[in-house]
Order: structure tokens, then sequence, then C-alpha cells
């Protein structure tokens, strides 16, 4: 029995394509979402059936999460973002018991219990701090760009402190810093610094319990990343393709659901 997960955001679609009966994950694919969400998750499931051999008639169900899943009228199923993190992380470390998922406009801490099944979470969907996209205004103001952000970051020995989480505020110290000849890494670092320090807050709400797993376009920042491990009294972890967490849930949610038919 093979089902298919389709995770449209807000910046990237994910689309994963897993096999029930071998328990595992048969092929993923990437797509930008662009401005039709409908789009990016019909030709994103595309090129997922393409690279596993898949006809489409063989996949018994699609469930599709992410922001943009109201958008998908081929999916059989919508479920929230949540869940599937949850079940996703569960699948891909069995031992998480805490999931933070930062995303292009959000971020979120999810409590997981030993099943893959969340107990609690909190949500910061209302401001950009905290996301990829404060990372992405503040890398054009350094004038890098945002996937070298984490790596320049790593260089810094004496990190900004940045008093502001408020993105419009940021970018303007960010530019007072830059002409007071702060030097980019040390600004990088306090960026990515800010950035951990608006999540953790979030997860202070649901608790930190170990392991945690980082998921997400953001985990592949090693400067968030890496300021996350610094200040978390837990093990923190992050899979090689974390953006494909939520994805890889949905087709794990959509087999059990067949299975209880």
């Amino acid at each position: 029995m093979i089902t298919a997960g389709v995770d449209v955001g807000s910046v990237t679609a994910k689309a994963a394509l897993y096999d029930a009966l071998a328990g595992e994950v048969l092929a993923t694919a990437y797509e930008l979402t662009g401005w039709t969400p409908k789009s990016a998750g019909e030709a994103v499931l595309d090129k997922a059936l393409q690279a596993a051999g898949i006809a489409a008639d063989n996949v018994s169900m699609v469930i599709a999460t992410g922001y943009g899943r109201v958008a998908l009228p081929f999916a059989d199923a919508t479920v929230t973002e949540i869940s599937c993190h949850a079940r996703g992380g569960h699948h891909c470390l069995p031992s998480v018991r805490t999931v933070i998922d930062i995303g292009g406009q959000d971020s979120k801490a999810i409590s997981v219990d030993e099943t893959g099944h969340p107990r609690d979470f909190a949500m910061n969907d209302k401001c950009a701090a905290g996301t990829g996209r404060f990372l992405q205004v503040m890398s054009e103001v350094l004038g890098v760009q945002v996937d070298e952000l984490g790596e320049l970051a790593l260089q810094s020995q004496a990190p900004s402190k940045l008093s502001s989480v408020c993105t419009v505020f940021a970018e303007s110290e960010v530019v007072g810093l830059i002409a007071d000849g702060v030097p980019r890494q040390d600004i990088a670092a306090g960026l990515c610094a800010s950035v951990a320090g608006r999540v953790l807050g979030l997860v202070s709400q649901v608790g930190i319990r170990s392991d945690v797993l980082i998921t997400g376009g953001v985990a592949h920042n090693v400067g968030v990343f890496s300021a996350l491990k610094d200040a978390m009294e837990a093990k923190v972890m992050r899979t090689e393709d974390p953006q494909m967490t939520g994805a890889i849930g949905a087709a794990i949610i959509a087999s059990e659901r067949v299975a209880r038919t």
C-alpha cells in the first residue's frame, strides 16, 4: 500500500510517498510554492511519483498539509501541520519528544508522546520574528544570501546583541550596526541568536523534553541550529532533510487511515 503526503508551505511545496508494508519512504520531492499553491502541490506530487516510478492510480490516499492544504483539490483529506510534523518527526527519530518546526512564515513547538502524536503545542503565526522570513529580510540587509547567513554567524567571536524581536525594528537596528562598522559575522550571529531566543520562548510554553528535533527550512541554518543546541539542556538534532518532515508525516497518517478502512 502506497500513500502520499503533500505539504505546501509559504516558500516550498514538499511531497513524500510512503510504503506502509515496508515502513519506508519511497521518494520525496520539492517545488517552489510561488503564487499558486494548487499548481505547486500538483507539480511536487507528480515529481515524487516520477522519482519513484509509480502511477498516480497506485496511490491509495493523498493527505495535504501546510498553509496551502485547502487549495489542493486532488487531496483525499487535509491534516494540520502540528499532527504531521509530530508523526513525521517520530518516524525520523522515534526518541523525539519535542519537535520545533521553523518555517518561512511561522514557527511551532510541539510536545510529542511516545507514539508520535502531539500532546501540546504552541505556535507563532502572527509575527515574522523567529521565522525564515525574518532571516531572509536580514540577510538582504547584510548583502548576503540567506543560505550563507548561518556559516557567516559561525565565524563570529563577538555576536551582536539585538534588542528588538520585531522584524521592522530589527531591520533598523541592523542598519545601525552596519553604519557603526560592526563586522557582518557578528551581526549574523546576533540574528541567529535572536531567532533561537524567540523559538525558545515558544518552546517554554510546552516544555522542553528530550530528544528535540528541529524541522523546517530554518533547520538548515547552521547558525540558528548551533544557537539552539547551546541554549537547550536537551539533545537537539535534525535530519538530513528537515523540510520533508511534514510531508512524511502526512503520508504516514494517510497509511494509517487506509488501514482502518
